[in-house]
């Protein structure tokens, strides 16, 4: 995926032990209790990554480019991570996808939603994707995900994909190409009407 007119970076979960693998080392964002919408967040280990996400995205702010300009997103627990970046960390970003993804029940995002000091400003639109047949994240959870960030104030889609596992098909990677573009037109080009 690239853009004449976009900056796309591709970071790398950092190896550490992951609790639903029995402590296994593994590329991971942050470990949790479970692979299951109803386990409480590790918050301890989000707090951690909170570090690199802050980092990345400075980077990408000190050398000139707008909050409102970048777009976060990832796939499984990259979109949640996305996620917690878009709507607990920095809510002014441009935009956040998550494919095959899902906050647990408890997640602190729900709770500085909640809590926003400036409430009513805009927030990141979402855009999801989600395999109907995925076993290891049920499409329920993503859609109950968007459920509750609708409730707090966020604007968002999510798009079942028909027969499809936990995985990323090619209509998915089409489609976010697409809704990339129309969110991040060149600079001097007005915003389309999504």
């Amino acid at each position: 995926m690239t853009f004449p007119h976009i900056k796309v970076v591709y970071p790398t979960a950092p190896l550490q032990p992951y609790t639903p693998m029995d402590g296994q080392l593994s590329n991971v964002w942050f470990d949790r209790k479970a692979i299951s919408i109803e386990a409480k967040d590790k918050r301890k280990s989000l707090a951690e990554i909170y570090e690199s996400v802050h980092e990345l995205l400075n980077e990408e702010i000190q050398s000139g480019i707008p909050p409102e300009r970048i777009i976060v997103g990832g796939f499984s627990m990259g979109g949640a991570l996305a996620l917690h970046a878009a709507y607990h960390l920095n809510t002014d970003l441009g935009g956040v996808f998550a494919c095959s993804a899902f906050l647990n029940r408890d997640s602190i995002v729900y709770e500085s939603l909640r809590n926003r000091t400036k409430p009513g400003t805009p927030l990141p639109e979402l855009i999801m994707w989600h395999g109907g047949r995925d076993t290891l994240v049920p499409i329920e959870w993503g859609q109950e995900t968007l459920e509750e960030l609708r409730k707090l104030g966020i604007t968002g889609e999510l798009f079942p994909l028909k027969g499809t596992l936990h995985e990323l098909k090619k209509r998915e990677l089409l489609d976010l190409q697409e809704w990339i573009l129309k969110k991040l037109p060149p600079t001097g080009t007005p915003s389309p009407k999504l």
